[in-house]
């Protein structure tokens, strides 16, 4: 599995509906970017200035609201995933 160094967070993206209300297909590039994930892995935290690591705001299977064009998407074992720092996250759904 992925193992996210220091304030770097792992998320599986909730995949957005692929049809509208009325059945209409909707092409890849017209959807918006989701924003909402589940947090997969944590980091160990950022390093202070006075040497302390700063402890994530969040954990394991954590329901996430990010900034809209946050992260890095990667793919790994068939899976797609985005790599977030801990201060992209804006909140923590639930």
């Amino acid at each position: 599995m992925l193992k996210p160094l220091g304030d770097r967070v792992v998320l599986k993206v909730e995949k957005e509906k692929e049809e509208t209300v009325g059945g209409i297909v909707l092409a890849s590039n017209a959807k918006e970017k989701p924003q909402t994930g589940k947090v997969i892995a944590v980091g160990d935290g950022k390093m202070l200035d006075n040497g302390q690591k700063a402890v994530p705001s969040v954990k394991v299977d954590d329901k996430v609201l990010f900034d809209k064009y946050a992260g890095t998407e990667v793919k790994y074992d068939g899976e797609d995933y985005l790599i977030v720092r801990d201060s992209d996250i804006m909140a923590i759904v639930d």
